[in-house]
């Protein structure tokens, strides 16, 4: 019997303390509020507490998941965090989210190409259920704690990023799910953005930390400003093609959530309306790797509302995934919705 895999639920969790672009003006000294609000679409942008961990938003949004898919932690058999800002540097905060959501019989582990983390770790997710029987409910969660790593007087990072989770639920079904994925990297760039002091290239010695700093994640490098329009509109069409499809046949399309003037460029490219997608930087800033699966739970649970717009995607809809990040990583997915709504 053919295996397929299907997104069953979705969750969320957006940490509480609220920082406006006005904020920002006041902490910086300068008016950055307008800027944000043209070039990339950001009005404000969520911080999580001191005392909050990158698992504690991640067992948040996973218990939501599974209460709308009416699923036990101990019914995963998988569970994969999607992260570059994981609670320690080993062991895995997937174990940790494990845990805490009491899930034993799950095994573990945290994928890190940045902000392409989760579209690759639902790339894995559906694999795993295609070709294995053992797996039959695997949790995807996106989890981001970016906001732990800032500098908050670099202008250039701390009015951009923020915090949050999303969880996505992936199991086994009895009719098509995921159709087609790709993966791709131009790691000549992998020193261009990110955070350097840490890890084995920079360990965080006394010395090391003195020259270079704390951990921060900054900006090192130039990369081209047009890398996302240049290199998404390729990514997808190659994989709507894979999974015998033109791009007149997708329905919805979720893409990184870092600039909402890069989605509307793209979207033109594809020869696609801007109702077909939907965006969150404007009110939950840039959140990395949890920002499409945040992005999927907006759409699906009120978000669109503010538009005038339905909930989606709906059943039997083609849905595309898109994601770049730092490395610079990029994934791409092609789902058929198969939930008969959100």
């Amino acid at each position: 019997m053919t295996r397929y895999a299907q997104i069953v639920a979705t969750g969320r969790y957006i940490p509480e303390k609220l920082v406006t672009n006005a904020d920002m003006d006041a902490m910086l000294g300068e008016n950055v509020g307008d800027w944000l609000v043209e070039n990339v679409g950001i009005y404000e942008r969520h911080v999580m507490a001191d005392d909050e961990t990158t698992s504690d938003m991640a067992v948040t949004a996973a218990r939501q998941a599974l209460e709308r898919a009416n699923l036990h932690p101990e019914e995963l058999d998988l569970i994969l965090v999607a992260t570059d800002t994981p609670d320690y540097i080993s062991p895995a905060t997937a174990s940790v989210v494990q845990a805490e959501l009491g899930a034993p019989n799950a095994g573990t582990y945290d994928i890190n190409c940045a902000c392409a983390a989760w579209v690759t770790g639902m790339d894995m997710a559906a694999r795993y259920i295609i070709t294995d029987p053992d797996y039959k409910h695997i949790l995807v969660v996106g989890a981001y704690g970016m906001t732990k790593f800032l500098d908050w007087a670099d202008k250039y990072t701390c009015t951009l990023f923020a915090d949050g989770a999303a969880a996505v639920l992936v199991s086994a079904g009895d009719e098509p799910g995921f159709l087609a994925g790709k993966l791709l990297a131009a790691g000549q760039y992998h020193d261009a953005l990110g955070i350097y002091t840490g890890g084995t290239s920079r360990p965080a010695t006394p010395e090391n930390v003195e020259q270079f700093g704390k951990p921060v994640v900054q900006f090192v490098k130039k990369f081209p400003a047009t890398f996302n329009s240049d290199n998404w509109p390729p990514l997808v069409r190659s994989a709507v093609s894979k999974a015998g499809l033109d791009v007149d046949d997708i329905d919805f399309f979720f893409f990184t959530q870092l600039n909402l003037r890069t989605i509307e460029t793209v979207m033109e490219n594809l020869g696609q309306p801007m109702s077909k997608t939907h965006w969150i930087m404007d009110k939950w800033g840039y959140t990395g790797s949890a920002c499409i699966p945040l992005a999927l739970d907006d759409a699906l649970h009120g978000g669109r509302e503010k538009h005038g717009q339905p909930p989606a995607p709906r059943k039997g809809d083609n849905v595309v995934f898109c994601a770049s990040g730092g490395g610079l990583a990029m994934a791409v997915a092609v789902w058929r919705w198969t939930m008969d709504s959100g």
